[in-house]
């Protein structure tokens, strides 16, 4: 079975419970804070290694005791960490992040160590991209370091996997790399300048995006579930319903249990079923850290019917 290579970013997320989001220029209490580790990289390699394939990172981290715990959380969700590198005089990545209690959150980054993570990084780790099954790669560190390990996998013939969050004009540069991309439905509309809530507006949006050079394009659509223009047709699956107490992550779950099921062998639709499935138990988790294992998300299904 082929590995999964992610290059991506590593945070670590320090949480406030609030009773409700402030508004602009608001002072708000908060109570239950609590940190974890996070960032849109580590949390997807982590929902990728427990959704039963063998995954390796690539990554950046402060020399700093922030970045030992990081690097000591990952290789304790299994995750390689052998290629994530302690740089000096940075630090490691941070996040600040509010959820109320509906699971609705906002979040503010601090990119440190990540931004620091250069082409060069990539390159010195071309054989390990070209043996892979699938690269995953986000908009947390480098257009320019994404740009040159997505043209590694390319030319190996490696399937390339986009979440293209948060969002970044220069993404258009990188979707003829792009095997699949994988916006939720904010990013789209932000993307195209579509809204997406109708099908017609759904697949108009996009193919905007497969007229950039994206060959599939996945949307998670929060309680709406996910579309994916697949072979040129929409094909839409209902969200599952839980009780959501933690909207944290629950993207990255998707994403990390998506490629997972591709690399596996599955077809879209069925990969994007169980990404569905691994995101739903996530939302009802606390913390970022909520990725449920192969077992659990097969168990979920089963029941589910």
């Amino acid at each position: 079975m082929s590995f999964i290579v992610v290059l991506g970013s590593i945070n670590v997320d320090f949480f406030i419970r609030v009773e409700a989001l402030p508004k602009p220029n608001e002072t708000i209490m908060g109570h239950d804070t609590a940190v974890a580790m996070g960032g849109k990289g580590l949390n997807q390699a982590v929902a990728a290694a427990r959704s039963g394939v063998e995954t390796r990172m690539i990554g950046a981290v402060g020399s700093d005791n922030f970045g030992v715990m990081a690097r000591d959380f990952l290789t304790a969700r299994g995750v390689d960490d052998t290629h994530v590198v302690a740089l000096d005089e940075v630090g490691t990545g941070m996040a600040n992040i509010l959820v109320a209690p509906d699971g609705q959150n906002m979040i503010v980054v601090s990119s440190a160590a990540n931004a620091r993570l250069t082409p060069g990084h990539a390159e010195q780790n071309q054989y390990l991209i070209e043996g892979a099954g699938a690269l995953v790669v986000q908009l947390e560190t480098p257009l320019e370091t994404l740009k040159t390990a997505l043209e590694i996998a390319t030319a190996a013939g490696v399937k390339t996997i986009l979440n293209p969050a948060p969002v970044d004009p220069g993404v258009f540069d990188l979707l003829p790399l792009c095997e699949v991309v994988t916006p939720n439905e904010t990013e789209l509309a932000k993307l195209t300048g579509i809204d997406g809530q109708d099908d017609d507006s759904l697949m108009t949006a996009m193919q905007t995006l497969r007229a950039h050079g994206a060959e599939t394009v996945i949307v998670t659509l929060g309680d709406k579930g996910c579309a994916g223009l697949i072979d040129g047709e929409l094909v839409r699956l209902p969200a599952f319903k839980v009780d959501a107490v933690d909207a944290v992550g629950a993207g990255d779950v998707f994403n990390g249990a998506l490629a997972a099921r591709l690399v596996l062998g599955d077809d879209y639709v069925s990969a994007m079923r169980y990404a569905s499935a691994a995101s739903a138990i996530s939302v009802t988790r606390y913390s970022a850290d909520a990725a449920p294992d192969r077992a659990e998300v097969e168990a979920f299904l089963a029941h589910r019917g």
